[in-house]
């Protein structure tokens, strides 16, 4: 079959000449359209390029939201700090488990190190005759360019402090958030060659970099070395340095679509080849099983013809359908009790069933097999019945390794991109390898989990070795042991999903994780200027054991590997200065390589200058106060490993807000207290609500849920994390719109409804009034339930959403999300509340009587008036 056309690689390719002729127009830039934008997009301002890299001038929230833009949705990396030796990892180093793959033509990646050389604040000239050194676009000189326009990468403040004694303090800190995979809006610009690195340090060419005119040399921003660009960059002036993409655009993809690798599929095909195995839970009681049973029609409905799907159900023993039988629903069987031997495989493999099939042959046979499943017939409790689940992945983990469903036919087809695994859990694994003894009080549990949870990670790491990620989607009332099975989704790339039943965000789910784009084979590669220091990375990736100094001499680089790439994740960057700042700007260069899921190889760079300061206020109102308080956030929940943790970590944030007070505040007149600083107003607020909230709070009844809240914060994107740390309230008004509004209790009054977006569910709430207008109160919630919809559409997990009236027992979940301010001063209310001008003195009243009073603090109470002044 012919290779389809470029556009299908979901790019609109720009070739670049090796010498551009000045003649020639400007390339045209990406063509993907951007989303649906209703008033206020997102809560990250969206920036003039993309959409994800740096934050804009102010990360204010806008007045209005828009349901259009849905937000995007890690695992950790290890602990590795010795200054100025390689920075933090937050989880135990663990050896790369593939190695990333370059071609002859590529650059070999980077070793693990730190920092490169400091850039120069005067950029330096280089004599070759009368030819200067020249920035190779106009707009590239100091506050010129933009800050708008670095978009995946979200640093807490827009400049850098050069004392290093006030840059490095811990309870304010600096760092950034980085999404390599997320999609940007319009579309990077597009490059199929060969991108130029600096020979000495690995760093990629990129719009701050000089430009020898005559030659074509090019001076690295990391390491200050020149390159040659083999005449490539040789022009007339600097305005031709236009034509080439990467030296006039901070976010550049290289794509490279001449694949070689063998099982090499067309694009119209790779990203559906790839088979999808659902592992069912063969012990579900008759309403789960109801439930089950729908979500999976509902989700085989949803398939493409192209699809390829197999289904396995286990309980003591493992059945594997065979997709063969027509007539009937016709399983092989396997023993539970051990792994799978590879006699039995073989057996299995090469025999005459057809276990993996598409939909267009077989979606009738896979109706029937669903329907065919029965419920657990032997009275013994949930938690007691035997389930084989480890066994059951490891026959998957084979089924999708072995010869396709085109074997019988004499075609072996290999899969492109990720295979899948989807467990549908409903109690945890109690039966065979990885399982834990069925209670609690066995006299050695602790021994047997802990063996469990070794051989679930190895069966995980196992899977992402064969391009495989398992996804554990867990429901009903039965306790998963929810530690036990994490290792197995987190090793192979994948996610592990609590939901209260099999129902409908059950099924949400169950389609977007077999239709996530998710890429592998993933490395980062992070480089900074000397002075800057990362010493902790929170994502999902470990490090990555890269040897290329063969290739590059001086490759200071941090190098990670990433267990898939996908738009719903970032790494937090926790960066120190070396010692005092010389010179005036500091650079960051981010650089992703993967293989995306149409089999094409990518290279992102992403280039970020940020300016240096001395003076302490120009620093602090250029502190991102959103992206500083998840990244505190983030450091925080990575020591909340229990609930006891979290209790602790409560007081920390206190001690935080009275430290950076102490640091930065100023002095009250004839005293010794401090002020809390002004500009940082903001961001006390949002610790506020960390505080309180479900991440340490003790909204979060269950370890289980805890657990999975925790990681799923820890590996979330920009966008989910800030909602999982202060949710999103919006007002409905009349005529469908919504109006943003700070998440204060104050907002709920009783003749209108509210959304509250807190990432993981969203709630929506009808006041009493609105409530008994039974026309008003539909529209309302239609159009409520039309925004909760849209702000989540491209979310992963997909979050549960709720409605309730005012007063009824499940408005509880919604008021403990909110800051009581009901008791604070009418000023403040008005400072902090602006909308409440708006009422008149009877509607104040009646909202003030509505009021159940208790002794939680208001952010008032607690904060603003400690803020005032701290000793």
């Amino acid at each position: 079959m012919a290779n389809p056309p470029q556009p299908s690689l979901g790019y609109s390719v720009t070739a670049i000449p090796s010498k551009p002729d000045s003649s020639t127009p400007q390339p045209e830039k990406n063509s993907v359209p951007p989303p649906t934008m209703l008033p206020g997009a997102s809560r990250f301002p969206p920036p003039k390029l993309q959409q994800d890299q740096i934050p804009s001038p102010s990360l204010q929230n806008p007045k209005l939201l828009s349901p259009a833009n849905g937000v995007k949705t890690g695992s950790l990396v290890p602990h590795l700090s010795t200054p100025p030796g390689p920075p933090v990892f937050t989880s135990p180093v663990r050896p790369a488990a593939v190695p990333f793959r370059t071609s002859p033509a590529t650059p070999q990646p980077v070793a693990f190190t730190s920092g490169s050389t400091l850039p120069t604040s005067s950029p330096p000239h280089f004599s070759n005759g009368s030819i200067e050194l020249q920035h190779q676009v106009p707009f590239a000189t100091n506050d010129s360019i933009p800050f708008e326009e670095s978009s995946c990468a979200l640093f807490s403040a827009r400049k850098v402090l050069k004392q290093k004694k006030l840059a490095n303090v811990p309870s304010l800190g600096f760092g950034a958030l980085f999404s390599p995979g997320r999609e940007i809006f319009p579309g990077p610009q597009i490059i199929q060659r060969e991108p130029h690195r600096c020979h000495n340090c690995g760093a990629y060419a990129n719009f701050h970099c000089k430009i020898l005119l005559s030659s074509g040399q090019w001076q690295c921003v990391i390491c200050h070395k020149l390159n040659g660009s083999e005449g490539e960059y040789v022009a007339p002036s600097k305005e031709d340095l236009h034509n080439f993409l990467e030296l006039s655009s901070p976010i550049i993809d290289y794509v490279q679509i001449g694949n070689k690798r063998s099982g090499f599929i067309p694009v119209s095909d790779s990203r559906m080849s790839a088979p999808t195995v659902l592992v069912i839970d063969d012990c579900l009681d008759e309403t789960h099983l109801q439930h089950l049973q729908s979500s999976l029609h509902a989700f085989v409905d949803s398939l493409p013809p192209i699809a390829r799907i197999g289904i396995i159900l286990y309980g003591r023993t493992v059945s594997v359908y065979d997709f063969s039988e027509e007539s009937m629903a016709s399983a092989d069987v396997l023993p539970g009790d051990k792994s799978p031997t590879q006699e039995s495989l073989k057996a299995l493999i090469y025999g005459t069933g057809v276990y993996l099939s598409t939909m267009h042959a077989s979606k009738e046979v896979a109706h029937k097999i669903i329907s065919s499943l029965r419920s657990f017939g032997l009275n013994i409790a949930e938690a007691s019945r035997d389930r084989c689940l480890g066994t059951a992945v490891e026959v998957a983990m084979a089924i999708i390794q072995g010869p396709s469903a085109e074997m019988s036919r004499g075609i072996v087809k290999r899969a492109g991109g990720n295979s899948r695994i989807i467990v549908c859990a409903g109690g945890p694994n109690t039966y065979g390898p990885g399982s834990v003894p069925h209670s609690f009080s066995h006299p050695n549990y602790p021994h047997m989990e802990k063996t469990a949870l070794k051989w679930m990670e190895n069966l995980g790491c196992e899977a992402h070795r064969h391009n495989t990620v398992v996804d554990i989607l867990c429901a009903g009332t039965c306790p998963v042991r929810v530690p036990v099975l994490q290792p197995l989704s987190k090793a192979s790339g994948g996610v592990l999903v609590l939901h209260d039943d099999f129902g409908e965000a059950f099924g949400v789910n169950l389609q977007k994780a077999a239709s996530r784009a998710s890429g592998f084979h993933g490395l980062l590669e992070i480089r900074c200027s000397d002075d800057i220091l990362i010493t902790q990375v929170v994502g999902p990736g470990e490090e990555a054991h890269v040897d290329t100094h063969e290739t590059f001499k001086n490759n200071n680089a941090l190098c990670i590997q990433m267990l898939s790439v996908e738009e719903t994740q970032s790494f937090a960057l926790s960066m120190e200065t070396k010692g005092d700042i010389k010179c005036d700007y500091v650079f960051f260069q981010f650089a992703v390589q993967y293989t995306n899921v149409y089999q094409a190889d990518i290279i992102r760079v992403v280039t970020v200058r940020l300016p240096t300061v001395d003076s302490v206020s120009a620093y602090l109102e250029s502190v991102q106060y959103e992206v500083a308080a998840i990244l505190m956030a983030k450091r925080t929940l990575l020591r909340a490993k229990s609930h006891s943790d979290a209790m602790d970590m409560r007081g920390t944030i206190d001690e935080r807000i009275k430290d950076i007070a102490l640091k930065f505040g100023s002095l009250v007149p004839k005293s010794k207290l401090h002020r809390f600083p002004k500009e940082l107003s903001a961001l006390s607020e949002l610790l506020f609500h960390l505080r309180r909230g479900p991440l340490l709070g003790s909204i979060v009844g269950h370890e289980d849920e805890r657990s999975v809240l925790r990681n799923l914060f820890l590996n979330a994107s920009s966008d989910l994390s800030l909602c999982m740390v202060a949710p999103r309230c919006l007002m409905h008004r009349e005529g469908g719109t919504f109006e943003e509004l700070p998440a204060y209790d104050l907002a709920m009054q009783s003749d209108t409804a509210v959304v509250l977006d807190h990432g993981t569910d969203v709630f929506i709430w009808l006041g009493a009034e609105l409530a008994a207008d039974e026309g008003r109160s539909a529209a309302a919630l239609a159009a409520c339930r039309t925004l909760a919809e849209e702000i989540t559409e491209l979310r992963f997990p997909a979050p549960r959403i709720l409605a309730f009236k005012e007063g009824s027992s499940q408005a509880r979940y919604f008021v403990s999300r909110l800051i009581p301010a009901h008791k604070d001063p009418p000023y403040e209310q008005e400072a902090r509340f602006p909308q409440l001008k708006s009422l008149t003195i009877e509607q104040r009243m009646k909202l003030k009587t509505s009021f159940i009073h208790f002794d939680d603090p208001s952010f008032c109470f607690k904060y603003v008036i400690g803020q005032r002044c701290w000793s």
